[in-house]
């Protein structure tokens, strides 16, 4: 589903040169969860910003589902989006919309029909435990209840993956487990899962492949991995 082959990123900054990725190359294959752990700036976000063509490669190659994601197009990379949805720390959610409208409103960015989006929006809501919420403003809501707000709008239009890139980095512990159980429950629905974290806890508790970067580098890639970094 996903390859990444011989992927280097380079950052020219004035005079100075920043490597980001350096020869990164790995699989995934459809409905895995893999997590991508690392220190900050270790280089997890810009990985998942080159998969999604949202920084130019430096050198290599990245395909997903067969397509070479820098080969495409500019004017068909919001049609090539639309098979990913993306999950971040800071929910990215529209303060002046509901959470009903702040899911709806991506459909409508896409064209998607008003039947349509009234059919799949509650459906969501109920599947990440928002029911009740639909018609709250995102400042009523918890943290907690903001991301899986945000998870309900990555997942709304039925992506083939979902990037969830460190979602719990500003939750609680409790929180954090809910998030998680909500990853694990999308992944066995059929979703490919990428999750970056620096978060042991999660890692250690997942009992899934865990793929390691350190100064832009994979320095381990195992498939019931821990969080280990030397």
């Amino acid at each position: 589903m996903i390859s990444f082959q011989k992927v280097t990123k380079i950052y020219q900054s004035d005079d100075r040169a920043i490597t980001a990725l350096k020869d990164v190359s790995f699989e995934i294959q459809p409905k895995e969860f893999v997590s991508i752990v690392g220190r900050s700036g270790a280089g997890k976000t810009t990985l998942f910003r080159l998969l999604m063509a949202e920084e130019k490669l430096t050198e290599g190659e990245i395909f997903f589902e067969g397509q070479d994601v820098h080969q495409i197009p500019f004017g068909k990379l919001p049609l090539f989006r639309r098979k990913i949805g993306a999950i971040f720390q800071d929910y990215k959610l529209l303060p002046s919309k509901t959470t009903y409208e702040n899911i709806a409103y991506i459909m409508e960015v896409i064209g998607i029909s008003e039947e349509e989006i009234a059919k799949n929006v509650p459906q969501v809501l109920e599947l990440v435990g928002l029911g009740e919420r639909a018609h709250n403003f995102p400042e009523e809501l918890s943290g907690g209840e903001r991301q899986r707000a945000a998870i309900a709008r990555a997942l709304v239009h039925r992506p083939d993956l979902i990037l969830a890139d460190e979602p719990t980095g500003n939750l609680d512990p409790f929180h954090t487990q809910d998030i998680l159980k909500l990853l694990l429950r999308i992944n066995e629905m059929g979703t490919t899962v990428v999750l970056a974290t620096h978060n042991k806890e999660i890692i250690n508790s997942l009992q899934r492949r865990v793929i390691t970067l350190e100064q832009g580098q994979i320095i381990r890639d195992e498939a019931e991995g821990k969080f280990i970094l030397s």
